[in-house]
């Protein structure tokens, strides 16, 4: 083989491994694990260590087959940090079987339907008459977005504020963005 061809196939080595690497830089790391457009919100979410309680939650709910369905989803996902800064008792209460429709509508207070980005979420903030861009959660409770500095915040109904930590975490079915609070419906 010439040094031609040989210089060749390890310029398209060489570009693979570059275009392979740019997909998975886009995307950001979560928790300490690698998190892969090409897997759903739950096959990712598993491999967080920053969202076990979350993960816990969603499976005591039964949402598992939902978050793994087509969607699209967006998700404003708490921190295990966010879940311990409810009040004593509040995770271990809604973890019990008799609170699985309690539990429900507080995760699905957190999705809402559809392909959010970040950076569109701050478009229709800013493009809005008071600032906040309010939309739906599948729950059916109100949630507003503001852009504050370089940062986006996500109220709930009751002024609660979740700051969005790491945005536009890319999934097969949506898109995750975690947050540092719980959103509470009413």
């Amino acid at each position: 083989m010439g040094v031609t061809k040989i210089v060749s196939k390890l310029a398209t080595a060489v570009a693979a491994l570059t275009i392979a690497t740019a997909a998975y830089a886009e995307n950001p790391m979560v928790g300490g694990a690698p998190m892969f457009e090409t897997k759903n919100i739950v096959e990712n979410a598993v491999n967080s260590a920053d969202h076990t309680t979350l993960v816990a939650a969603v499976k005591a709910a039964g949402l598992v087959e939902t978050l793994q369905g087509p969607g699209p989803f967006t998700v404003f996902a708490p921190v295990n940090d966010a879940f311990a800064a409810l009040p004593d008792g509040t995770v271990d209460t809604l973890l019990k079987p008799e609170n699985k429709d309690m539990l429900t509508k507080v995760l699905t207070a957190h999705v809402v339907a559809g392909d959010w980005s970040a950076a569109e979420i701050a478009r229709q903030a800013r493009a809005s008459s008071d600032g906040f861009y309010h939309f739906n959660a599948v729950s059916g409770d109100a949630l507003s977005a503001q852009v504050r500095g370089n940062n986006i915040f996500i109220y709930d109904e009751s002024g609660n504020a979740g700051r969005v930590t790491i945005a536009d975490v890319d999934q097969s079915n949506g898109v995750i963005h975690v947050v540092d609070t719980v959103l509470v419906p009413k």
